[in-house]
């Protein structure tokens, strides 16, 4: 799949020049925008845990230490399992 947010980037311009007038149709698009990001990250995360799990503890110590941080920022029960 491509990433949408070229597209919905030409969709938005197209639309500011065409419509002006109609604000909620664009309100509409970046909440599509957000989801779709959304939606982007969490397999990511899914990624970043079994690469974790995977890993021996030293190396993960090592060499993800920042995304170790990340992860617990983004979910604080997290590291009860690491």
């Amino acid at each position: 799949p491509q990433p949408p947010q070229q597209l919905q980037q030409q969709l938005r311009q197209q639309q500011q020049h065409q419509q002006p007038q109609q604000p909620q149709q664009q309100l509409r698009l970046q909440q599509q925008q957000r989801q779709q990001q959304r939606q982007q990250q969490q397999p990511r995360l899914q990624q970043q845990q079994r690469q974790q799990q995977q890993q021996p503890q030293r190396h993960l110590r090592q060499l993800q230490q920042p995304l170790r941080r990340q992860l617990q920022l983004q979910q604080p029960l997290q590291h009860k399992c690491l």
